[in-house]
């Protein structure tokens, strides 16, 4: 597209792929360039706030809050080379467009970059749903200005996130643990979490019985000649099932009018029942109908995406992301179900083409949104362009995880448009008198597609994976009422109450959406931000609390209530979107946020306890920090409490000792108060995994010394304990470490032994050197003298022969700078300094590296998902903080010779010098005070 004769445009993206689709879509006199992002923030620390600011009391907040709440915003280190390219290009042409995001984030970039180039010449907003030639023609024809409600909104959430984060996040280093964070909407999600783990620890089990039928009819007509059916009333009376018991007593619900079948009743009626006449008594058949769902949004898309694909949430985002930057999708941070009526024209056009006409419904569907406090409008994720591309033609060009989710919206797209599934469902109900004259009732109920319409093209998994998807069919014989069945077989059949399921990242944006907490942009990075944070670790798809999160958690309920309040928490949502449609002011909402004054306008809520400034600095004293990190388990049966305690080295179990006594403070976890035995909690342990009878498991190999037999030939006791650095054995002066694959449940006397033989004499070599096996820090190894090779098993230490061990360190050294081990991945060019970066494995996980700085992939990261831009933007934090300071080498004075006094002297002149430095630094540590304390996140959400 030329622009206009003789006139030069700079057209500013956030990110290179970006730009580079760009601008093959404008012709010359057109310069696209990225900013890689946000180009300025508040300062992430001290050493990020400018000279003149320093002195300020408000520097640390990087927010005046007396004066308007005016922001203090820096350039980010690792921007400062991109910007000085973008000033210059600015003053080489006559018109700028600014090309960011159409969303509050975008649009505040956009601003951003105004405040930070100054340029002299007119400034531009374009605006787009996906890079296609014709929407950015379109977009390059039809500009507009910045809308500075959305930037308004968006500086509005970035001070709340900084004042929550920075005034709320000293109260848990004070009062749980150094270095955490809380975030407006990051201690909700950890709070949602942490009940759900609550209700799985108070959970009871119940057992329940009940009877599958399999029935067969005497003459099969169409359908099958057997189906089953499943005891549903006996007597008249209805048959317990899961949902009529308490779920925290396994009893069965008051009033529930059920009849609770145990083993011996469900078995004994099967025998009564055995042999008898069983009569279908009703049969109802209804018409069953489908109706498609509607296209994805951001919460969906992840949602379906970590169901159908195992995708975390950051990297369903990631994978969207490339798609939309290459043109492949419309933008993917959404909360609109709407489709353009050029995405509705193309969707029906191909459904036509692969699936014939009758897949069409005569009208075009049109979707309302359901999500609560929904953002601007955007059009749905759907295929870019006004001519959906099929996963067969795109198969070639994208990478394996980028094809799965672009034929994932696809699919969800074209299904949107199409007809509903339609068939039929039948409930039956049949009846058998056992020979104790006990009417059984028993159900079956079956469902046929005629035509499954939209399931041609796509069918929408669950949360539960035991669920029937819908796709399927359950089909039974024609049946009439008062048709004789026989029994082919009657099995008695158990059934055990369940836990509430634990959330996952796509569940878990689902909850966090129904209430309106977060917003698009902000999921995938909650999802990040509380497990970054050590508040959820993921087994599978599950999402597990740490006990660290319920300390926190337990901490912001009992003395900030209103902080992790659901109502609250959108309420100000609700606040914001207010400021981004122009109805309300940013500085009396955060006015009234900070320090309780509405200033007689918005939510009259946020005015809470006199502002979240009198919050944190009145209610510091009052927080018990013993309190705050006991987690209360049960009482045993010998009446000690027992608790979870969260310590400096990690969560451990203490209980009180009978009859109240009290033992010294090992020096471990909270300090002063009552001390009881401890057992320290296996990392991995999840928190409803803590039973009584586990926990009883975990003192007897824990805290509480557990006596394994005595040693044959010292007859000292051989005692299994357990200490800072987990389980170990101990007999005499001799101490051993249980090995990785041993567990203190199940060790034995022999196996102890074995360890308390480490280190093991493996034999003498040819020029008098003892071989040694032993176990360490990296694992099992042989030595001799100086030299260590690894063993390939912690087995091997304990077999293997000084031929196998001396062959061993005959061999050259596979670890360390003899051998480089080759890179794990190759990236390219880092687009900051165009170095060659790749990821490689080092002692601590891999790393990315451009040969001078190394920045190490963050907990959830891979070095197949990491991405060139990601990459750069970790060294680039890196760069900007320097090379880390080298240690001195300590000089070495030149070799003497020295008499037997003369050594007597030197030595004794060392002790008077190490006494006297003892003295002055005891003299010096009381004047010492601890240096205070910053946040380390510039973003606490």
């Amino acid at each position: 597209m030329p622009s206009n004769a003789g006139t030069t445009r700079l057209v500013i993206v956030e990110s290179p792929a970006k730009a580079k689709t760009i601008s093959g879509y404008l012709g010359p006199g057109y310069v696209v360039e990225a900013s890689f992002g946000h180009v300025r923030d508040l300062p992430r620390n001290a050493a990020d706030v400018p000279a003149k600011y320093k002195g300020e009391p408000w520097a640390r907040l990087g927010v005046d809050v007396d004066n308007g709440f005016h922001a203090l915003y820096v350039v980010s280190p690792d921007r400062r080379q991109q910007i000085s390219k973008l000033v210059k290009l600015a003053k080489e042409v006559d018109e700028i467009f600014l090309a960011t995001d159409e969303d509050r984030e975008g649009e505040a970039i956009a601003w951003h970059l105004v405040e930070t180039l100054k340029p002299k010449v007119p400034v531009k907003r374009m605006v787009f749903h996906e890079i296609t030639k014709p929407a950015i023609q379109a977009a390059v024809a039809n500009p507009r200005e910045i809308d500075r409600d959305l930037v308004d909104a968006q500086e509005a959430r970035r001070i709340l996130d900084r004042l929550y984060g920075y005034e709320v996040s000293p109260v848990l280093w004070k009062k749980v643990m150094p270095k955490l964070s809380a975030g407006r909407v990051q201690s909700v999600a950890t709070r949602i979490v942490v009940e759900r783990e609550r209700q799985r620890m108070a959970f009871r089990t119940a057992e329940y019985w009940d009877i599958l039928a399999t029935l067969a009819v005497a003459k099969p007509g169409e359908g099958p000649r057997t189906f089953n059916a499943t005891l549903v009333a006996l007597n008249g009376d209805r048959i317990a099932t899961g949902k009529d018991f308490e779920p925290t007593t396994g009893r069965v619900r008051a009033g529930a009018g059920v009849v609770h079948l145990d083993e011996g009743g469900a078995r004994g009626l099967a025998a009564r029942l055995a042999d008898r006449p069983f009569t279908v008594t009703r049969v109802e058949e209804k018409p069953y109908r489908r109706r498609p769902y509607a296209p994805f949004i951001t919460s969906t898309l992840q949602q379906e995406a970590a169901r159908k694909l195992r995708f975390s949430s950051q990297q369903t985002m990631r994978t969207a992301q490339r798609l939309y930057e290459n043109g492949y999708i419309t933008y993917m941070r959404t909360d609109s179900v709407n489709l353009s009526e050029t995405a509705i024209t193309a969707a029906r056009r191909q459904i036509v083409e692969l699936y014939g006409e009758r897949s069409v419904p005569p009208e075009p569907r049109r979707y309302t949104g359901k999500v609560k406090n929904a953002q601007e409008a955007h059009e749905a994720i759907r295929p870019a362009g006004d001519n959906f591309r099929t996963p067969g033609d795109v198969a070639k060009e994208l990478s394996g995880e980028e094809f799965r989710l672009y034929e994932l919206i696809w699919r969800r797209t074209i299904a949107s448009q199409m007809t509903d599934a339609v068939g039929s469902s039948v409930s039956v109900r049949i009846r058998a008198v056992s020979s104790a004259q006990e009417e059984a009732d028993f159900g079956a109920t079956g469902k046929t597609i005629t035509d499954p319409g939209f399931l041609r093209a796509y069918v929408e998994s669950s949360d539960d994976e035991n669920a029937e998807a819908e796709d399927a069919e359950r089909r039974l014989p024609t049946l009439v009422k008062d048709q004789p069945l026989t029994a082919d077989e009657l099995a008695a059949q158990g059934h055990h109450t369940q836990p509430p399921s634990r959330y996952t990242e796509a569940s878990l944006v689902k909850a966090l959406e129904e209430l309106g907490i977060g917003r698009p942009s902000t999921y995938a990075s909650i999802m990040q931000t509380i497990q970054d944070r050590g508040y959820v670790v993921k087994r599978g798809q599950a999402m597990i609390p740490s006990f660290l999160a319920f300390a926190v958690i337990g901490l912001m309920e009992r003395h900030y209530p209103r902080l992790i309040d659901y109502d609250f928490t959108a309420s100000m949502e609700n606040e914001l979107d207010e400021i981004a449609g122009g109805d309300h002011a940013a500085v009396d909402f955060l006015t009234s946020f900070y320090f309780g004054s509405t200033n007689g306008t918005g939510d009259q809520a946020i005015a809470h306890a006199g502002g979240l400034k009198k919050l944190v600095t009145e209610n510091l004293s009052e927080i018990d920090a013993r309190s705050v990190n006991s987690i209360p388990l049960f009482t045993d049966d010998e009446g000690r409490e027992v608790v979870v305690r969260v310590g400096r080295y990690g969560p451990y179990l203490q209980r009180e000792l009978p009859g109240g006594e009290q033992v010294t403070p090992s020096g471990e976890g909270e300090e002063g108060g009552p001390q009881g035995d401890r057992a320290p909690i296996p990392e991995g342990l999840a928190p409803d995994e803590l039973t009584p009878e586990k926990v009883h498991e975990l003192f007897l190999g824990g805290g509480g010394e557990r006596k394994l037999g005595d040693d044959p030939s010292t007859g000292e006791p051989i005692l299994l304990k357990s200490g800072r650095f987990g389980p170990y054995v101990a007999s005499g002066e001799r101490k051993s470490s249980l090995l990785r694959s041993q567990s203190p449940d199940s060790l034995t006397l022999d196996q102890a032994l074995q360890l308390l033989s480490l280190p093991r004499l493996v034999g003498v070599a040819p020029d008098g050197v003892e071989v040694f096996a032993n176990n360490g820090r990296y694992g099992p190894y042989v030595k001799r003298g100086e030299e260590f090779r690894s063993l390939e098993s912690e087995d091997k230490m304990f077999t293997v022969t000084l031929d196998e061990a001396l062959a061993l360190l005959a061999a050259p050294k596979t670890r360390g700078r003899r051998v480089a081990a080759p890179p794990l991945r190759e990236m390219g060019a880092d687009p900051l300094t165009e170095k060659p970066l790749v990821i490689k494995d080092g002692r601590f996980g891999p790393y990315v590296t451009d040969g001078e700085f190394n920045a190490s992939l963050r907990r959830g990261q891979t070095p197949e998902e990491l991405t060139l831009e990601q990459a750069s933007e970790m060294l680039a934090e890196k760069r900007a903080k320097g090379p880390a300071p080298k240690k001195k080498a300590a000089k070495k004075a030149a070799p003497a010779k020295k008499t037997t006094a003369a050594k007597k002297t030197t030595a004794a002149a060392k002790k008077t010098t190490a006494a006297a430095k003892k003295t002055t630094a005891a003299k010096k540590a009381p004047a010492k005070k601890a240096a205070p304390k910053k946040a380390t996140s510039s973003s606490n959400e």
